[in-house]
C-alpha cells in the first residue's frame, strides 16, 4: 500500500472523531489548547489501538479467506464509507437538553473515542488481508486522529456543526474510493 493511501486511510479514520470534536468544542465554553490536546491524545490512542485489534482478528481468519480477501477489504471499506456518508447526510438528533459540561471528563471522552473508532477496527480486519505494516498504519491513524481532534475542538467554537457532517461525508467517500482501488488492483493484477 502506498504512503498516500496509508495517509488517506489515517485521515478518513479520523473524520468521525473530528466531527465529534467539533461538536465537543462547540459545547465547551472556551476550549483551551491543553483541553483540546488532552482529548486528541485520548482519541488518538484509542483510534490507534482498535485497528491493531481488528488486524489480529483478521490475521487469525486469513488462511480461511485468502482466496477472496480483496472482496472482504472492498466490502468492509465500502460499507464503512457508505455508513459514514449516511451519517453525514442524516439530520442531527436533538441533544440540546444535555449539560455541555458533562461531555468532557476522561471516561466520556474515552467512550466517545471508542465509539468513533469502531470503523478503525473494521478497517484493521480488512488490512489483515493486505501487505501492510499494521504498526505504521496504527501510528498514522492515531497521529491523524490526535491532530484532527485537537484541531476540531479548537475550531468547534468557530465552525460549530457546519463542517462536522461534511468531514464525515468526505471520509466516507475516501474509504469507498480506497476499497474500490484495492478491488481494482487485485482484479487487474489477477487478469
Amino acid at each position: 500500500m502506498s504512503p498516500i493511501s496509508i495517509l488517506l486511510i489515517g485521515f478518513a479514520m479520523s473524520t468521525d472523531a473530528f466531527a465529534a470534536a467539533i461538536g465537543k468544542g462547540a459545547a465547551m465554553r472556551k476550549p483551551v489548547f491543553r483541553d483540546a490536546l488532552r482529548a486528541g491524545i485520548i482519541f488518538g490512542v484509542i483510534e490507534a489501538i482498535t485497528p491493531i485489534i481488528g488486524w489480529l482478528l483478521g490475521r487469525a481468519a486469513l488462511q480461511y479467506v485468502e482466496a477472496f480477501d480483496h472482496w472482504i477489504a472492498f466490502g468492509l471499506l465500502g460499507a464503512l464509507g457508505i455508513h459514514m456518508i449516511y451519517n453525514g447526510l442524516r439530520p442531527d438528533s436533538a441533544e440540546e437538553d444535555e449539560d455541555p459540561s458533562q461531555h468532557h471528563g476522561f471516561w466520556k471522552l474515552a467512550l466517545t473515542g471508542f465509539a468513533t473508532s469502531i470503523d478503525a477496527m473494521a478497517v484493521g480486519i480488512g488490512l489483515a488481508f493486505m501487505d501492510v505494516h499494521i504498526g505504521v498504519m496504527a501510528a498514522v491513524i492515531g497521529l491523524c486522529t490526535l491532530t484532527m481532534v485537537t484541531a476540531g475542538i479548537m475550531l468547534g467554537r468557530v465552525l460549530g456543526s457546519m463542517v462536522g457532517k461534511r468531514a464525515e461525508i468526505i471520509g466516507g467517500v475516501i474509504l469507498v474510493i480506497i476499497g474500490a482501488t484495492i478491488l481494482y488492483e487485485h482484479l487487474h493484477g489477477a487478469a
